[in-house]
């Protein structure tokens, strides 16, 4: 039986949940996800932990074991930036192919409004998902890091 959970600030994780998502996400995204204090940081800013325009986080749930979770970071730019930032969605190493990542794409799409973008390098088998949900590449990304 599967269930799903959603935390933001009006029900946001308490400290053990937040850990069990930061390590699941870490080690589900694999070579496509960032380290723990990144991840931990995008939950904290969907659930306004700190000053912040909010978001979701979203765990998906088989019985008592975690099998899928995502973080939408809401931007407050709507109307030339997307409203949303897909920041993290990953289903458990295990699992995959059981239709999950479809499971946790379409409680994402009918809970967040407004526009939503994501970030998926060419390679990564997840980007079929999401071309499958209307998700397009109308630009090139560039970035400067300091």
């Amino acid at each position: 039986m599967y269930h799903t959970e959603l935390f933001d600030a009006n029900n946001p994780v308490n400290p053990q949940q937040k850990t069990q998502i930061v390590d699941f996400l870490f080690e589900n995204l694999e070579k496509y996800g960032d380290p723990k204090p990144g991840i931990a940081k995008a939950i904290d800013y969907a659930t306004e932990v700190f000053p912040s325009f909010g978001g979701n986080v979203f765990t998906l749930y088989h019985n008592d074991e975690l099998r899928g979770a995502c973080v939408v970071n809401r931007t407050g730019m709507g109307g030339y930036v997307p409203d949303n930032l897909l920041v993290y969605i990953a289903t458990h190493k295990d699992y995959r192919g059981e239709g999950l990542g479809k499971r946790l794409m379409e409680t994402v799409l009918k809970t967040t409004s407004g526009d939503i973008a994501l970030h998926v390098e060419p390679n990564n088998p997840a980007k079929k998902l999401y071309e499958k949900y209307g998700f397009e590449n109308p630009y090139l990304e560039m970035r400067l890091k300091h």
